[in-house]
């Protein structure tokens, strides 16, 4: 077998294996789930990050750290951005956790009305229909 017989059968396996519905549902929960992704930065950065500024007294934990020798050169032991990337993640987590929980309860299903009881023939113990005159089982006449 060739080269340009197995690069056939190649590119005819990957077209099979990127037409399927599996593949292309994924890559577009992928584009969704980037875009969603910039939202949930934008309210962190832009609505959460100003307000715990202000909070903490415009302590920006970003900017914190501890310089590690002499000179400019020095490497800095840069704490204040693992904080601010910890606070960032927190906020993260919660504005999706808050997302998930908006999105089941618009998805959730109305309750169902308990079933009735099914019928049964006082004679023959057999199910019948609620507006049954006469046991199709046993022929009894019902009330």
């Amino acid at each position: 077998m060739g080269f340009k017989e197995k690069s056939k059968g190649f590119l005819s396996e990957f077209k099979t294996f990127a037409l399927k519905g599996n593949v292309i549902d994924m890559a577009v929960g992928v584009m969704i789930g980037g875009a969603f992704g910039k939202i949930v930065t934008s309210i962190v950065n832009d609505l959460f990050m100003p307000l715990i500024t202000l909070l903490t007294g415009r302590i920006n934990f970003s900017s914190l750290g501890i310089k590690l020798g002499e000179g400019e050169d020095a490497a800095v032991f840069a704490y204040g951005n693992f904080l601010q990337t910890v606070v960032d993640f927190l906020l993260m987590a919660l504005c999706v956790f808050l997302f998930v929980k908006l999105v089941n309860k618009l998805h959730k299903k109305p309750a169902e009305a308990p079933k009735e009881e099914p019928r049964l023939c006082p004679y023959c113990r057999m199910e019948i229909a609620r507006d049954a005159t006469r046991c199709p089982h046993c022929t009894s006449e019902l009330k």
